[in-house]
This record gives structure tokens, C-alpha cells and sequence, in this order.
């Protein structure tokens, strides 16, 4: 366990940053509008340093640009995964309308489908007979969107992964996807909101001369930057379990195809008293504040660690304190289901741990999937 290995006064930060709780350790308890905040202010945040590092030119300009770009996206991911989504399961404000407005605003100022129809497919997603059928929207993005295929060699489905995240066809098919289905839906008001809004930013920024600025930092996350962990975030949510639990959909089958997704690793056993302890710690350290802290912040933001508690327990308003109310589940059992929750620890690991399932899934058990 971290906790033994670690400081005590370092656990809160280890908690947001594993998602996972230490043994015994308080809940703090958070409310939906401290994401909205979060979101606002990881956003604003990150156009700031950006204006700044260009402002500064080089070498601080090389650090805080990149810096900015990553905390714009942790913002718009904030939007995206947390409120956007739960406004959809009318989980974030007190009303049924005010997580509408807010959701169709966020739909139109950030180019997400609009939000009554995103509403409707999400729910689609959330029953068990609809996940991973063609009606869903999980099923729909990797097959349609990223290409893959069931019953492919693992390999592969990497290298068109790979090949998509660096492809400017993907992104262009993807933002096309995701303009036509923001400003291009059946809700005029709410189209001509998108539309006013991004021509204002983009002729606004050209008649102040700024519009470089704003391609760079505002555009640039809004688009590719949230597209790339759009696509790490998805792929990691599911896996395909075996043809009979797909053919009974029922908790069993849901059991199955979600699973906790935790960023980090393990402490060193040894103890950092030899150059070799003090090397696996050093490693160990770069790795959490490197690459852990990263997919974090970029791709598993919010309560995304967490998805297999959010499908077992989809209309709680518990998600604001996500990791602690999944831990509570986890140690009750998680009533009402046939299984107790599932974990993968590291982001890559989940990616290619779902896409051993999809090459082990027969081409005809999604075929049949699809039709029910």
C-alpha cells in the first residue's frame, strides 16, 4: 500500500492523484459546482500562463506555453467529462433546467453534440442492453471514429491508434463530427449561439491582432488537444467481455465491462537508504510526477478514474466525492451487483487490456450485439 511507504502529510495528493483512497483516510466532501469552478479556473488559468510564456519569449516561453496548453485542457476536460456529462444525469444543479441550459451552453461554446441529443444517447449507453451495440456511443467511437475492429490482433489496433493520434485526417473527421453536431443540430437558437460565439473569438482576436493568440491557446486545446485525450479516455472506459455475458446483458455483463482505471504504481520495497533504493525511488517519483501526473491532468480528469463506479451507480449525486464513494462500495461489496469492482492501475495498461478483449471478441458477436 502507498500509505505505508509514503509521508502522511503527502496522502492528499497521492489520493486526487491515484484516485484511490489510504486505508481509514476521511472523506472531504465536495459539491458539484466546485468542478464548475475547477473547469473555469484550470481554464483561465492556462490561457493566462500561456499569454504570459508568450509574452516572456524564450526559454520561459518554452516551458509555460506547454504548461498553459496542458492546463486549458484539464479545464475543458473538467467541462467535458464532469459537468457537461453530468448535467445529462441532472446530477450537477438542483433543477432539471438549469443542468439543460448549462449543458447546451457548454454544447455550444465547445462544439460537443448537442446537448438533448447527447442526453439521449448517454442514457442509451448506460443501459445494459444498449452497451456496445451500435446504438451506443462507446461502440460507435471506436468502431466508427478510431476504425477498430472485433476479433483484430491487438497489435493493430494499436498501430491505427497510434497512427490516428498523429493523423490530421482523424482530427479533421473528428472536429467535422463534432461541428456539424453542435452548430449544425435541429436547435437554431442554440447553433446561432456556437456560431456567434466562435466568430466572435476568432474576429475578434484578427482585429486585435491577436489572433495567432488565440489559434494557439484557445483553438489548438479546444480541438486536437481535447481530441487526443477524447481518444486515450474513451478507449480505456470498456472492455469486451466473453459472448455469454455479452448475449445475458444483465449486472454481470456490466461487471465485466468496466473496470477502475488508477494512475501510478506501486512504491519501491526498498528502502532509500543504498544507491540502489535511492534509484527505484527517484524512478518511482519521475514516473508519478511525470507521466502519472500527466494522464491525470489531461486525459483521466474529474471522477474519470472512477467510471465503473458512475455505471453501477449512475444517478448518484455521491460522484462529487467520487473516489471516496467508490472505496465505501467497494468495501460494502457493492450491493446489488454480482461482482465487486474491477481495477487496472495505468492508463496504457487499461488501453491495451481493452483492446486484447476487443481482439479476443468474435467479429459475429458484435454482429449479433447489434441487433438486439
Amino acid at each position: 500500500m502507498m500509505a505505508d511507504r509514503l509521508p502522511h502529510w503527502i496522502q492528499p495528493f497521492i489520493t486526487w492523484l491515484t484516485a484511490r483512497p489510504a486505508p481509514g483516510e476521511a472523506l472531504r466532501e465536495h459539491a458539484a459546482l466546485d468542478y464548475v469552478v475547477a473547469g473555469l479556473g484550470w481554464t483561465l488559468g492556462g490561457i493566462g500562463l500561456g499569454l504570459l510564456g508568450l509574452h516572456a519569449g524564450v526559454p520561459a516561453g518554452a516551458v509555460l506555453v506547454p504548461l498553459g496548453l496542458l492546463f486549458t485542457t484539464t479545464g475543458l476536460g473538467l467541462f467535458q467529462v464532469v459537468v457537461f456529462h453530468h448535467c445529462s444525469h441532472g446530477t450537477v444543479f438542483k433543477t432539471r433546467q438549469a443542468n439543460r441550459r448549462v449543458g447546451r451552453l457548454i454544447s455550444a461554446l465547445l462544439l460537443f453534440k448537442h446537448f438533448d441529443v447527447y442526453q439521449h444517447e448517454h442514457m442509451l449507453h448506460h443501459s445494459a442492453r444498449k452497451l456496445l451495440t451500435d446504438e451506443d456511443e462507446f461502440a460507435d467511437f471506436v468502431f466508427g471514429m478510431c476504425g477498430l475492429e472485433a476479433g483484430m490482433p491487438k497489435r493493430e489496433s494499436w498501430r491505427r491508434v497510434l497512427v490516428n493520434l498523429v493523423s490530421p485526417r482523424f482530427h479533421g473527421l473528428f472536429l467535422w463530427r463534432r461541428v456539424r453536431a453542435s452548430l449544425g443540430s435541429a436547435d437554431r437558437a442554440h447553433n446561432l449561439v456556437g456560431i456567434g460565439f466562435w466568430g466572435l473569438v476568432l474576429a475578434g482576436g484578427a482585429a486585435a491582432g491577436w489572433l495567432l493568440p488565440v489559434l494557439l491557446l484557445w483553438v489548438l486545446p479546444v480541438t486536437v488537444l481535447l481530441q487526443l485525450a477524447t481518444v486515450g479516455r474513451i478507449l480505456c472506459e470498456h472492455r469486451f467481455p466473453d459472448r455469454a455475458l455479452i448475449a445475458q446483458r444483465g449486472k454481470e455483463f456490466v461487471c465485466h465491462a468496466t473496470a477502475g482505471v488508477f494512475p501510478g504504481s506501486a512504491p519501491p520495497m526498498l528502502r532509500a537508504t543504498t544507491a540502489r533504493g535511492l534509484a527505484a525511488w527517484a524512478g518511482w517519483w519521475a514516473n508519478m510526477l511525470g507521466v502519472q501526473l500527466f494522464v491525470r491532468l489531461f486525459v483521466l480528469v474529474g471522477d474519470a478514474p472512477c467510471h465503473d463506479f458512475h455505471h453501477r451507480r449512475p444517478a448518484t449525486r455521491r460522484w462529487t466525492s467520487y473516489i471516496h464513494a467508490r472505496q465505501k462500495d467497494v468495501e460494502a461489496g457493492c450491493p446489488g451487483f454480482p461482482r465487486n469492482y474491477g481495477e487496472t492501475w495505468g492508463l496504457f495498461r487499461a488501453i491495451d487490456e481493452n483492446l486484447a478483449s476487443l481482439a479476443a471478441t468474435a467479429p459475429e458477436v458484435m454482429t449479433q450485439a447489434a441487433y438486439r
